[in-house]
């Protein structure tokens, strides 16, 4: 079984399903709707990436597939309860659990929920900064985003040169996607724009700009008003170079006056069960190829293998691998098949005689059809429901 329906769950699924016909896949998830990220992390005005979702489905559609949403794996099932209903002989036990730590994406696009436009069409911000420990060089976004930034109608972008001292002289040394990024980022900060782009510029009602070297120290309050006021800052310098290079904290502070602070740090995936191995500091599953250490008929898959890191593509490919580590521990012996497992038949036992009703693909579909409804009623391609409440009842409609 696949613990988690994200795209490194899914992919993990779709490979094990091609290469071996005997292969039977179920698939548990904690929320009453599947593909994870994809669904909850990709931004509304990316809707090309948003169609892997169209290969998941052809997946869970598979006669040898099922999905089984609704179900927290580590509280309504243990991992123990999942190893002895499941063997290697027809299924296996994969993990691809992901929580998130701190993220808050804002984004104006096709499929954004109602509510949150509707909060952003009255928004007051006029001016945002981006801010990140590290420097130019080593940036995580990519130069698409970047370009829609720069781009962005009624803004103009706002640098500060010092930032990128000693950077064109890096270039040389980048690999190409990186140096094209940091060119781009060099031209906006550096470059005088020409005459058109100039006078967009300045008729700009809005500011955005990366404040790089700067690690967040202490919110600072509004004492009168209550909120935010600002944040301090630590001015921080650079050990090592590269993606290597290490922010170490200078000493200095500045504080930068601001009614809105939103922490998007990334994503740390979390121990679902105490019987698993797993790596705090890295916040990962120990793994080999996807192989979990010192623990027979474990795998892991996704960002819970490789931390978080890459795009879909990324984690399609590792997915992939750790698919085929699985089918070569099968083909070669190394897993015990030989007795046969309930499979989810003792899962669902389990699961009734605890009051779990878990929702199946068939009902997510009618999640996905009301979604889809509403949101044509508004010419968007869905109007998500926002709750689970909500997600469940129509699911049992």
């Amino acid at each position: 079984c696949v613990v988690g329906s994200g795209p490194g769950g899914f992919y993990t699924a779709q490979h094990l399903i091609k290469a071996r016909p005997d292969v039977e896949v179920d698939i548990y998830e904690r929320l009453p709707v599947p593909f994870g990220l994809v669904r909850f992390g990709v931004a509304p005005d990316h809707p090309e990436v948003k169609n892997v979702t169209n290969t998941f489905t052809q997946t869970a559609r598979q006669s040898r597939c099922s999905f089984y949403g609704n179900v927290d794996v580590g509280t309504d099932v243990s991992m123990e309860e999942l190893r002895r209903a499941y063997s290697c002989s027809s299924k296996d036990m994969l993990l691809n659990r992901l929580k998130w730590k701190m993220s808050c994406v804002f984004s104006q696009g096709t499929d954004i929920t109602q509510p949150a436009l509707e909060a952003l069409a009255q928004s007051h911000v006029r001016r945002v900064l981006i801010v990140g420990r590290r420097g130019p060089v080593q940036v995580a976004c990519t130069i698409k985003e970047v370009r829609e930034m720069v781009n962005l109608p009624n803004t103009r972008p706002e640098m500060v040169a010092a930032d990128f001292e000693g950077v064109a002289e890096a270039l040389k040394d980048l690999p190409r996607p990186r140096k094209r990024l940091t060119e781009l980022m060099l031209k906006t900060a550096l470059e005088t724009p020409g005459e058109n782009e100039q006078q967009r510029r300045n008729g700009a009602s809005r500011t955005w700009g990366f404040r790089f070297f700067r690690s967040p120290v202490k919110i600072l309050a509004d004492s009168d008003r209550g909120g935010v006021a600002g944040i301090r800052l630590a001015v921080n310098q650079l050990e090592g170079s590269g993606d290597g290079a290490q922010a170490v904290l200078s000493g200095e502070v500045e504080d930068v006056t601001c009614g809105l602070v939103i922490s998007s740090i990334g994503y740390k995936s979390l121990p679902i069960d105490p019987v698993l191995p797993f790596d705090p500091r890295r916040a990962i599953v120990p793994n080999d190829m996807g192989r979990v250490q010192q623990a027979a008929g474990l795998y892991c898959s996704g960002w819970l293998k490789t931390g978080p890191t890459g795009v879909i593509a990324t984690t399609m490919n590792n997915s992939f691998d750790t698919a085929r580590s699985l089918v070569e521990d099968l083909e070669s012996g190394a897993l015990n098949t030989s007795a046969a497992k309930p499979g989810s038949q003792s899962v669902r036992a389990l699961l009734e005689k605890r009051g779990v009703k878990p929702v199946t693909f068939v009902d997510w579909e009618k999640i996905d059809s009301v979604e889809v409804s509403r949101g044509e009623a508004v010419g968007k391609p869905r109007e998500k429901l926002l709750t689970v409440e909500e997600m469940l009842q129509v699911a049992r409609s």
